[in-house]
């Protein structure tokens, strides 16, 4: 800005040198009276600044002007102060933490004699469950080893120190329905029990040569049975009168195999037979290989099978394949409701190559007279063959046949499902397998698109990152819902005869909130498609009609990412609005395929998602997720309500009568190693269920009770 050219200036040209003299005397005239005001009042208003333009000989504008830069001048020193300040304040803090590191590094603790704690313990705390579970399963080998040598299990060795290393179950009094009458209940631990890997019916099992041969006989029998039921038609297989599915004419599987122990002449047990084929997105190869091994089995199917272990190994593959591997099993399949027991069997899985990109696997009871459920279950020649197709897609065709004879009721609302043959049916392991081979397709895509990210997540890493996360999380529910040995389920009268049961766990695994965990589901039936209940559970705009834990508020879709060919099969991250809790958000899994859906989620810190986003292992993150679980009831819709207003209806789902809906919840109660359980928690666990029911019926137009 130009100063000293005013309405006061000189103009005598005759002297350029005294002209630039005066010049610079006016104008430092100017600068001080402008710096003097400034100091007086750095916002002069309109009157102040036209007795400056007459007192300097300035325009108006140039006064402005002026006071405009100078206050922008000011306050540019002022931050670089102020940041000056700051960067030694922030240097000074970085040198004590880095002396007091230094210090630490050569503290004893006073109780262990041990080192100190590191500065990220959360993260080293998981590290150490992560390495306790790896030495139990180092243990488990080590125990089959010494057994199968000394002819006992090393627990029955003498101790040479007693050793903790899995996590312990809790066990609970008598409550709720049943004799709730005490302030508080007692969790008592059970020692030598895990929270992850629930315990066998009874201890390791020691074979001879000869169980071996015999194993092996069964094995090679059952094979041969099971490509005979894969290949024949009629009239060994018959098309349902129902639902035109494949059953057994049990008459013609009678003449064609002949048993001599009668099993089909028991009239308690009811047989259960189906036979499905369809087309898999993965090859023979990779579908062998994860069948063959017990935790890529769970993995596989975690919706059905709540429990896989490969208890000994009888005879391995051929050249290091899997063709001719003969496995002795221990399996617990599940339908995810505290309603349905599990089955339990000790299976032969026996693995053959038919001929060049043909397999076959079978599985077949092996039965032990020790062993006894509530649910007693024979598995008869089951499993499937395998042919790659030129695409890299693989047809499988499934059978299923298992002779059930149920020494405990079946709940009312499943029978029509258990009975119809649907709940553990040839039709549910093939929908899974399709589902599940999609999932695992998409996870190992590494090209991304802008509909499946929205621009949160930055690059593929992150995209599977996230995509385990979620796996994980589903996992953790079915876990959650399963009936297995190691869940001690207790009834609890809830609202409008809504019968909640509730299991409680000490959770020391990594990657979940360590303490006690209760766990509370119910089940009901509801004269809705299982089509419809997932579309309205998976509308984000809904989510406020039956999510009690939302306040009401709506939530918002930040990123998603597609795994299935259903637009349903997704992962989600959502945020809720109009709410304080800006720092958390929710991890949401649903899927669908024609047994039926399922909606996980979880609340997730947000920079627990940016860990996973970034692409870096999520398996520190803790998850304790709830959800749904959406099953057809069994019968077939006969043009009523219930059919589904979806584009794409499956088979089974889309024409049911109605839905077979589980609520599952898991609470932290308490992060003590010890703990009493309070009414007031239970109350609130049972409320909180009791509500999420009534608003889902409401929210539905269903009837209340």
């Amino acid at each position: 800005m130009e100063f000293g050219s005013g309405s006061g200036g000189d103009h005598d040209g005759s002297d350029p040198h005294r002209r630039k003299k005066r010049y610079h005397r006016h104008t430092a005239h100017q600068i001080q009276r402008l710096e003097a005001m400034f100091k007086e009042c750095p916002h002069p208003d309109e009157k102040q600044r036209l007795q400056l333009s007459r007192e300097l000989g300035l325009a108006p504008r140039q006064i402005k002007f002026w006071f405009q830069n100078r206050r922008t001048q000011m306050k540019a020193q002022h931050e670089r102060a102020d940041n000056s300040a700051l960067r030694a304040e922030n240097d000074k803090i970085r040198c004590e933490n880095i002396a007091i590191r230094e210090a630490l590094k050569n503290v004893i603790c006073p109780s262990c004699g041990g080192p100190p704690v590191t500065e990220d313990s959360y993260f080293d705390e998981q590290k150490l469950r992560m390495e306790n579970a790896q030495l139990k399963e180092e243990l488990d080998r080590v125990s089959s080893i010494a057994a199968k040598y000394i002819g006992r299990p090393i627990s029955q060795l003498p101790p040479v120190q007693p050793i903790h290393i899995a996590s312990l179950d809790l066990t609970m009094g008598s409550f709720g329905g049943q004799g709730l009458g005490g302030p508080s209940l007692d969790l008592d631990l059970l020692p030598g029990s895990s929270s992850t890997m629930p315990s066998l019916p009874y201890q390791q099992i020691v074979l001879s040569d000869m169980d071996k041969s015999l194993m092996t006989d069964i094995a090679s029998n059952a094979m041969e049975e099971l490509l005979r039921l894969l290949q024949t038609n009629e009239p060994l297989w018959i098309k349902s009168s129902t639902d035109g599915r494949d059953v057994l004419d049990l008459d013609s599987y009678e003449r064609m195999f002949p048993r001599a122990n009668g099993h089909l002449k028991n009239p308690n047990v009811r047989i259960e037979s189906s036979r499905e084929c369809g087309v898999v997105i993965m090859n023979g190869l990779a579908l062998v290989d994860m069948f063959m091994d017990s935790n890529k089995w769970v993995e596989l199917f975690p919706t059905i099978v709540s429990m896989s272990k490969t208890i000994e190994v009888i005879s391995s593959g051929m050249l290091g394949g899997h063709s001719g591997s003969l496995q002795l099993m221990y399996e617990e399949l599940q339908v995810l409701s505290p309603l349905v027991l599990t089955r339990e069997f000790y299976i032969l899985r026996y693995c053959q190559q038919i001929e060049q990109g043909l397999w076959a696997i079978v599985n077949v009871s092996y039965d032990f007279p020790q062993f006894a459920s509530q649910c007693r279950t024979h598995r008869f020649p089951s499993g499937c063959l395998i042919q790659d197709m030129p695409n890299g897609y693989s047809k499988v065709t499934w059978v299923e046949h298992v002779e059930i004879e149920d020494r405990t009721p079946i709940h009312r609302i499943y029978r029509d499902l258990i009975h119809s043959g649907l709940a553990f049916g040839a039709k549910r392991w093939l929908a899974t397998l399709q589902r599940m081979c999609e999932r695992i397709a998409c996870l190992l895509v590494s090209a991304t698109s802008t509909r499946d990210l929205g621009g949160v997540i930055p690059s593929p890493e992150g995209k599977r990152s996230m995509m385990k996360l979620a796996q994980r999380m589903v996992n953790n529910f079915c876990t959650s819902v399963s009936t297995s040995n190691s869940h001690r389920w207790t009834t609890l009268s809830g609202l409008n005869e809504i019968v909640v049961r509730v299991t409680l766990h000490k959770s020391t695994d990594p990657g979940q909130p360590n303490g006690v965990v209760l766990n509370a589901a119910t089940s009901f039936w509801i004269p809705i498609s299982p089509q419809n209940v997932f579309d309205f559970f998976k509308d984000e705009r809904t989510r406020s009609q039956w999510d009690v834990l939302s306040n009401g508020n709506a939530v918002q879709e930040v990123a998603h990412i597609a795994n299935g060919s259903h637009s349903g099969n997704c992962v989600s991250v959502l945020r809720a609005l109009n709410t304080s809790q800006n720092n958390m958000l929710i991890l949401q899994e649903s899927c669908i395929d024609n047994s039926g859906a399922l909606v996980v989620y979880c609340p997730v810190e947000l920079p627990a998602i940016n860990v996973a986003m970034s692409g870096e292992d999520p398996s520190y993150i803790p998850l304790l997720p709830s959800g749904f679980t959406i099953l057809p009831d069994g019968l077939l819709d006969q043009g009523g309500d219930g059919a589904s207003t979806s584009s794409n209806v499956h088979a089974n789902i889309g024409r049911s009568s109605g839905s077979l809906i589980t609520v599952a919840f898991q609470i932290l109660v308490s992060s003590l190693p010890s703990a009493k359980l309070n009414l007031e928690s239970v109350n609130t666990v049972n409320n909180l269920i009791g509500t999420t029911v009534q608003q889902i019926k409401a929210a539905l137009n269903c009837p209340s009770s």
